[in-house]
């Protein structure tokens, strides 16, 4: 579409941190949910993904804010949304929240893995005991009757944070269709589509994390549980497919006066990033993919390509993964990006080439998104969701009266007294 653009519209205000802050915030909702599938819905098939798609979450949700932080250049100023909340602003209110469903994921994951916690502050010693210690607050006994307690609040809290994750993600649409002056964004279907895209990307996300855990730590792989994660992926992703191809119908049989500027700039600037990234390679590949993993066999319950070998399932199944975390990246590229590339005058478009460093280059992304990785590394060292001896005390052969044995384990030294031996007349 030829045309000219204004000299206050020369410069993209929302760069490549804003790109990245809805993609890692929308793999946040979609690990949730899929720990939620087995704790809230009982999907056992998921089990071997559940504990780990907890700390994933936690993962990524403590570095989704960082990109917007440092997109802002005053990180410290973020505080001043919980010193003078504005109830008006959409955009202050994603920090409450975050903080909402910070405390939310935190209490879950600290209810899971309390027995670990316990179970690994009376088999360490020095300073990692105390600091088992405080994670378990001092409390170093789990019963079977306390770990149903536990089990009870967890899926009160994993219930409870479903919608929270919906509200979460679908509040990041909810800006980008708010904004009625763009007619790339303003749409009342932009909140639905960034929540399906979100839970396709973290489904995504943690069958290739699950896959790549498998393999550095040389266990094997459970194949039934990414058997179950493509499914599901596959679900959504027909969804999301669905809701974008809906809205770009609307758009087009609509006609409205910005539709010319809509299909220039679908045809022109986002050629590719949309068309061939978006819909083709990260959408219409992987879709069908999957429904090929999906046709059914001659074995109950098992797709064609799984009855033939289950490695290679797995393998197209990671495949199909990882380019749809490549067309979820894309779409938030298209929108973020794609959005501000329309003119105010609606009569032309302007470009954008992401610097390769700078506050906001391609080098700082880079480093933001390793960094939910290096925290899942650490989280996971300290609390392995994979290796959970404390669980297999807890669950073993009930002992005397039908009751199984508690976990108690040895006090941390210097932390707690230990009781003074009951004299033997008194035994």
């Amino acid at each position: 579409m030829p045309g000219y653009v204004f000299p206050n519209e020369t410069e993209i205000q929302w760069s490549l941190l804003i790109v990245l802050y809805p993609y890692i915030t929308g793999l946040v909702a979609g690990a949730f949910v899929v720990s939620s599938l087995y704790h809230v819905f009982n999907v056992k098939a998921l089990k071997p993904v559940a504990s780990m798609s907890l700390i994933a979450a936690l993962s990524f949700l403590l570095v989704a804010p960082m990109a917007l932080q440092a997109h802002l250049g005053h990180p410290e100023r973020a505080f001043e949304i919980f010193l003078t909340p504005n109830r008006t602003s959409a955009m202050a209110g994603f920090g409450y929240i975050w903080a909402f469903y910070t405390l939310l994921v935190v209490a879950e994951v600290w209810l899971v893995f309390r027995p670990d916690i316990v179970y690994y502050a009376g088999s360490s010693s020095g300073l990692k005991k105390r600091l088992y210690w405080l994670a378990a607050l001092g409390v170093l006994r789990v019963t079977p009757r306390g770990r149903h307690a536990d089990e009870r609040l967890i899926k009160i809290l994993a219930t409870a944070g479903i919608p929270a994750a919906c509200v979460l993600h679908g509040y990041v649409g909810f800006l980008f269709g708010a904004i009625k002056a763009n007619p790339w964004w303003s749409t009342p279907l932009m909140p639905v589509i960034f929540l399906m895209s979100a839970i396709v990307s973290g489904i995504a996300m943690l069958v290739v994390m699950y896959v790549a855990v498998s393999l550095l730590r040389g266990k094997p792989i459970d194949h039934e549980c990414i058997r179950s994660l493509a499914r599901w992926l596959l679900g959504f992703l027909i969804i999301d497919l669905a809701m974008e191809g809906l809205e770009l119908l609307n758009m087009f049989y609509e006609a409205e006066d910005t539709w010319p500027v809509i299909s220039g700039l679908i045809t022109e600037r986002l050629l590719i990033s949309f068309v061939g990234i978006q819909v083709l390679l990260g959408g219409f590949v992987p879709l069908a993919t999957l429904l090929v993993l999906a046709i059914p066999g001659p074995l109950p319950g098992k797709g064609w390509l799984y009855t033939f070998r289950e490695v290679t399932a797995t393998r197209l199944t990671v495949a199909a993964a990882l380019l749809v975390l490549i067309g979820v990246f894309a779409m938030r590229w298209n929108v973020v990006i794609g959005g501000q590339m329309v003119s105010k005058s609606l009569r032309g478009y302007l470009n954008y080439v992401p610097p390769l460093g700078g506050r906001e280059g391609v080098l700082a992304v880079l480093v933001f998104f390793s960094l939910p990785f290096y925290i899942f590394y650490i989280l996971t060292t300290l609390i392995p969701p994979w290796d959970r001896p404390a669980l297999d005390e807890l669950e073993h052969e009930p002992g005397e009266r039908g009751r199984a044995p508690d976990l108690v384990p040895a006090p941390a030294p210097g932390l707690i007294r230990p009781v003074a031996a009951a004299p033997r007349e008194l035994e």
